[in-house]
């Protein structure tokens, strides 16, 4: 399965991830595009961070679904915000969904940053993700 952890010659994590993480042999490493908030419909799920970002993780456990997949597959996540005054919304439905995901705290490598602006103005969070998927 997949191994994540924190070496202790550097000093520990500031958020929820995991410094590290490899991926057995016997596993496909799946890139996931950069995920919007948006529903089935293709409107936003709503205008701030906070339902974007639930939206998007929603989105991608339905891809891990089309994978055969869970959220223990997830190797890495990188995160980009649109603005500073996204980042509490973004942080507070990651960690809801962090806390059903992993519950024990095995979180995966991750990296956040934010930017001027996404592909259009009424984006505050887009996040791309890579799975290990285990070969069949």
């Amino acid at each position: 399965m997949i191994r994540r952890w924190n070496p202790a010659a550097i000093a520990p994590p500031i958020g929820q991830y995991s410094h590290l993480a490899s991926v057995p042999a016997d596993h496909e490493l799946v890139f996931v595009s950069g995920q919007v908030g948006v529903l089935d419909d293709g409107t936003l799920a709503g205008s701030d961070a906070r339902s974007q970002t639930r939206q998007i993780f929603a989105n991608i456990e339905r891809l891990f679904d089309s994978l055969g997949v869970g959220p223990e597959h997830l190797v890495k996540l990188m995160t980009l915000v649109a603005g500073t005054e996204h980042l509490y919304g973004c942080r507070a439905a990651r960690q809801e969904v962090f806390g059903r995901w992993y519950p024990d705290g095995d979180w995966p490598a991750h990296s956040l940053a934010v930017v001027v602006a996404l592909a259009t103005p009424e984006l505050a969070v887009e996040i791309e993700a890579v799975v290990a998927v285990p070969r069949r």
